[in-house]
């Protein structure tokens, strides 16, 4: 019979651990898959800090370093600095990059590090409870705002690409979603595209993944699709933000 379909071999063969219905599991073999096309994955190094992604480096199948929260993309640039031939990422989610990490990564984008950031979005804490993000839309109900985020309060959700693509120093910064199929091969372009990009030495590049949470949603999977169909895209709009796609 003839194979019309192979496992990247850039992901081990341990089972994940996501919640049903998480999106992290597509992000994962998207990422591999893009690093094993350009033949840039034997070489690559991973960065996974504190979070949902805390355990990515079970699941890559190249070097992984472990970063403390909010730290990953000083941790990539290290590694950058001292092998910058080798492709250098960070996987993070909302409340690792937009909140404890948020100077971390500005000040990476600003000096224009040659590391590609893997920002998971699904606007809300996921590992520790479901409390509410940097990236936590108006009136959405977490544990810690069970009425609704309160923007006079609380104040309004971060755009990170908006904010980082305004910097100097980024030179490919793009928001995809992985809800569907059409916009699943989108991402995966998106992310190749920003691997190259590094490669190339052209500066800071990051790709913001919207993603799905439907255990601290209180939702069903396919309800939490919906869900990120009618309210995160509208308030997180897909595109290029800086950078041309190839």
């Amino acid at each position: 019979m003839a194979v019309v379909f192979e496992k990247t071999e850039l992901l081990t063969d341990l089972p994940m651990h996501y919640c049903p219905g998480c999106t992290h599991g597509i992000i994962h073999r998207i990422v591999a898959e893009a690093l094993d096309e350009l033949g840039i994955g034997k070489t690559a190094v991973g960065v996974a800090p504190v979070g949902c992604a805390v355990f990515a480096y079970d699941y890559f199948n190249c070097d992984m370093m472990e970063a403390a929260h909010g730290r990953a993309p000083a941790v990539a640039t290290g590694i950058k600095r001292v092998c910058p031939d080798k492709c250098v990422f960070t996987y993070q989610g909302d409340g690792d990059l937009a909140s404890i990490g948020t100077a971390e990564i500005v000040h990476a984008a600003t000096r224009g590090e040659k590391i590609t950031a893997i920002f998971v979005n699904n606007a809300i804490y996921g590992m520790t409870g479901g409390q509410m993000a940097p990236t936590t839309l108006p009136g959405q109900v977490t544990t810690t705002s069970p009425n609704g985020r309160d923007v006079e309060h609380c104040g309004y959700p971060v755009p990170m690409c908006e904010m980082l693509a305004t910097l100097s120093g980024s030179a490919y910064i793009q928001r995809v979603s992985v809800h569907d199929v059409k916009h699943v091969k989108a991402a995966k372009k998106a992310i190749k595209n920003a691997f190259a990009a590094q490669m190339e030495n052209k500066g800071f590049t990051m790709i913001e993944v919207l993603s799905t949470c439907p255990t601290n949603w209180g939702l069903s999977p396919l309800e939490a699709v919906q869900w990120l169909k009618d309210n995160m895209i509208p308030a997180y709009p897909l595109g290029v933000f800086k950078g041309a796609e190839a």
